[in-house]
């Protein structure tokens, strides 16, 4: 067989000296890129997975209004009660929408964390009045009311999980090195979990008549 000349490339120094650099630092930016792009799907994982919590939220604030209302026909010295299980609810209706519009704002997450712990003080009051009035419990509507509620309560539990394990990927992702030197620089701030502290939210509370 005939033998293939092969053509050898000798490079100089000089050239060496100037291609070497220029390589690292394309090399160096194409991994920058790498990390940013990774932290903007991390990002916007965990603002999706917010997205299905506010779904379920949206549906629990129109669900109280009816439970309240149907609650008023015999609750009528509970005024109290019941005026403040619809002021949380309207608290926690404008912490969710701020929230909803950027849920990387810890700010606005911590505030949907202290209305909903309010919200769901408000109905475990209104839940041990209720307890006191046998007619009330057994009334058609207010419990298929309940059980929406109940039900709407385990989807936003769920919910919730999915979205504090996003920001935790997130998070961690952020914080380990090298994104840790570029996160802050980028932008990409720490997010916050959505943490409930009242125990009766903790455990998705279930609203029984």
């Amino acid at each position: 067989m005939n033998n293939i000349p092969v053509a050898k490339i000798h490079l100089s120094s000089d050239t060496l000296a100037t291609v070497l650099p220029i390589a690292l630092v394309v090399i160096a930016i194409l991994y920058i890129i790498s990390i940013y792009n990774g932290l903007v799907r991390l990002r916007n994982r965990f603002k999706n997975a917010f997205a299905q919590i506010d779904v379920q939220l949206k549906r629990r604030y129109d669900l109280i209004p009816n439970l309240v209302e149907t609650a008023k026909t015999y609750l009528k010295h509970e005024r109290e009660t019941l005026e403040a299980v619809i002021k949380a609810r309207n608290t926690a209706a404008g912490a969710a929408q701020s929230a909803a519009a950027n849920p990387a704002d810890t700010g606005a997450m911590r505030a949907l964390s202290g209305a909903e712990n309010g919200l769901a003080g408000a109905l475990s009051r209104l839940m041990v009045v209720v307890e006191q009035y046998p007619q009330l419990k057994a009334d058609r509507t207010m419990t298929q009311l309940s059980e929406e509620l109940t039900s709407t309560e385990n989807r936003v539990a769920f919910a919730r999980q999915s979205y504090n394990d996003a920001v935790m990927t997130y998070n961690t992702a952020r914080e380990a090195f090298p994104s840790v030197l570029l996160s802050g620089f980028f932008g990409f701030l720490p997010a916050e979990l959505f943490q409930i502290a009242d125990a009766p939210e903790r455990i998705a509370p279930k609203v029984v008549f």
